[in-house]
């Protein structure tokens, strides 16, 4: 069966009327110390980098030493964001061994010498430095056997292991706890307003890429985690096709589910990002059932891609309020960007509903998955571990290191460990669970994504990102792009998030554009809104502040 494939790049769709900043790099803004010019380091892109890096104008141990001098500026101290867990102890080594790489023979790839800061749940290798805990202290100094399939890939490309980035605890699949808090990170809060919700489970990829505490990072999803983080902190995310990138190494949720992508502030960084990390590999087999050739991303960048292009709203039950349970001030916006959408020459098709989408709504099979997924997965990664000095083996003894350590992983608000005691009751992968999957797939690709995208002929599917609208994605294991839409205004009901946290808030949320397996190619764009956090989260420290230092 045929589906009609993506060839949308949104970049000018969204922007457009919306008074955002646009382009590659829309910061355009510089610092300048004793004659030489630095990009600002709040919005510099990649491409940026990479031109001062071969410039000679800094070095990439000078970009580690401000991007450190940042993250000491927000994350524990002033605003007390706390977007990373731990800053690596190898990575100005790292950055100074491929300076010298850089005059000797040149780089590699697009991202020598650029520190990456990676979720806590993307193992890599004890002698670094650097924990992988998924923040849970039932994995502190834990020894993992070799780095993540993402991580050997960055490595080869001459990127920075800058440091490990606060999450959701076990990607937010330990209980009802608020998105951004781990045992060992405490409360991540997102930089664009005091105490907002950074959404997870990436949160901290997405909050420290959004203020310039890294210029890339990297998350993971099962069903949200890559999305909802760019979405709440104004950055570019792209949840990859299941099996697009290697998820060995990565403490799982579900392999049926989980992929790892980038965060960045701009769909150019996250193209070369992902042209990097995409690939087959033999510890994954899932990744072997994509096409041989890993496209070049960025290729796909232009700026004219609307015109002639099919664009679907399946309205039903998405974009109802009473369903979603979203502000009313998300759909008020997303309507004008339709209206921009169409003036720049696409062809809006609403409504393209999907056939499922009530069903998706009320569905549990998605819950019967990764229970089942996870037991038996997380079970596998404890016995895989070379050491572990909490003596936790499984996840039976997870749940019982939680409760005998309140003082680590169940202070005053934040003890519940439901999700984890649903999924140790479980009995493996029978007939219930095969069966709860194959629904997963009809609900999601079958009578989902593929049946709208065939029966309107369309080129993709638009929806704005609150509400359900990650479901039909993580259950068909199809792609998500993120791009602009707009912001929460400033007289919008505060409401709670949590213990610590508020949601709505005046800051971002943004819109989806998602359609068919490995049609990342056709959905890349490039973005970036031009509001910035509030002003104590705005880290000051710039390279011309560290050189020389």
């Amino acid at each position: 069966m045929t589906f009609a494939r993506v060839w949308l790049l949104a970049f000018l769709a969204i922007c457009a009327g919306l008074q955002v900043a646009c382009g590659v790099s829309t910061a355009g803004a510089t610092t300048s110390i004793a004659g030489a010019t630095f990009p600002d380091l709040y919005e510099a892109s990649v491409t940026e980098l990479q031109a001062g890096l071969d410039a000679g104008t800094f070095t990439s141990v000078d970009l580690v030493k401000a991007y450190f001098a940042r993250i000491d500026e927000v994350n524990l101290k002033g605003p007390v964001l706390r977007p990373v867990l731990e800053v690596n102890p190898s990575a100005l080594a790292q950055a100074a061994a491929l300076d010298v790489e850089r005059k000797k023979s040149g780089k590699r790839s697009a991202l020598h010498g650029i520190p990456v800061l990676l979720k806590d749940n993307i193992a890599t290798i004890a002698s670094e430095g650097l924990n992988t805990t998924a923040g849970s202290f039932s994995l502190l100094k834990s020894v993992v056997p070799e780095d993540a399939g993402v991580v050997k890939r960055l490595r080869a490309a001459g990127a920075i292991i800058l440091g490990k980035a606060n999450l959701s605890e076990f990607a937010e699949f330990r209980g009802n706890l608020p998105s951004g808090w781990s045992g060992r990170g405490g409360q991540t809060t997102n930089a664009f307003f005091p105490n907002a919700d950074p959404c997870g489970s990436s949160s901290g990829s997405g909050v420290g890429t959004s203020i310039g505490l890294t210029a890339v990072s990297l998350g993971t999803e099962t069903d949200g985690s890559i999305t909802c983080p760019s979405s709440n902190n104004n950055a570019v995310g792209i949840k990859p096709t299941l099996g697009l990138t290697s998820r060995a190494g990565a403490i799982p949720i579900s392999e049926h589910q989980d992929t790892v992508g980038p965060i960045t502030r701009s769909v150019t960084d996250a193209a070369i990002v992902l042209s990097i990390i995409a690939g087959k590999d033999p510890n994954d087999n899932f990744t072997l059932a994509q096409p041989p050739i890993v496209p070049d991303f960025t290729k796909a960048l232009n700026k004219n891609a609307l015109r002639g292009k099919r664009i679907g709203v399946p309205r039903r039950a998405f974009l109802n309020d009473s369903i979603s349970g979203n502000d009313p001030f998300v759909n008020v916006v997303f309507e004008e960007a339709l209206a921009t959408i169409r003036s720049l020459g696409a062809t809006v098709v609403d409504p393209a509903d999907l056939p499922s989408a009530d069903e998706i709504v009320v569905s549990n099979n998605e819950t019967i998955v990764l229970d089942v997924d996870f037991k038996i997965q997380i079970d596998a990664y404890y016995a895989g571990l070379l050491k572990n000095p909490s003596g936790v083996q499984n996840l039976a003894g997870l749940i019982a290191f939680d409760s005998a350590n309140p003082q680590l992983e169940e202070p005053v608000n934040f003890t519940d460990q439901s999700e984890l005691i649903a999924s140790e009751a479980t009995t493996g992968r029978n007939a219930a669970f095969f069966q709860a999957l194959a629904f997963d797939h009809e609900l999601g690709r079958t009578r989902g994504i593929d049946a709208a995208l065939k029966e309107h002929q369309l080129d993709t599917l638009v929806l704005p990102a609150p509400g359900f609208t990650t479901v039909p994605a993580a259950l068909a294991g199809y792609p998500i792009v993120t791009v602009p839409l707009g912001f929460y205004p400033d007289n919008v009901t505060i409401g709670s998030a949590g213990p610590l946290t508020v949601y709505p808030a005046p800051g971002s949320h943004r819109t989806f554009f998602f359609s068919t397996a490995f049609s990342e190619f056709d959905l890349i764009n490039q973005t970036r809104l031009a509001r910035r956090a509030f002003p104590a989260a705005i880290p000051k420290t710039q390279l011309g502040d560290v050189i020389g230092r």
